[in-house]
């Protein structure tokens, strides 16, 4: 589970960045392939963001509080390793 929150975050991290580049360089992120193979990984993420998300919650925040519950997620997961392996050696 840790892995597949870092995954997640990793890309939702890489379409931002591809996202900011491709809009200075003044191109459409739309158009990029790289761009589109990393929102097909992110699309489901961010759908399920939005379906959790109180309805005051605006679309355009919901990259951003995506980001923030991946982050939770993946500090959770650390946490449970970190005290998994604890238990195992004491």
């Amino acid at each position: 589970m840790k892995a597949l929150t870092e995954i997640a975050g990793l890309a939702l991290l890489g379409q931002g960045i591809m996202f900011m580049l491709i809009a200075v360089a003044g191109g459409d992120p739309e158009r990029n392939v790289f761009y589109s193979i990393v929102k097909i990984i992110t699309t489901p993420l961010l759908k399920a963001t939005r379906f959790i998300a109180p309805r005051f919650i605006l679309d355009q925040h919901i990259g951003l509080l995506a980001v923030f519950l991946v982050g939770v997620l993946w500090l959770m997961f650390t946490a449970l390793k970190v005290r998994l392996i604890f238990q195992a050696a004491g």
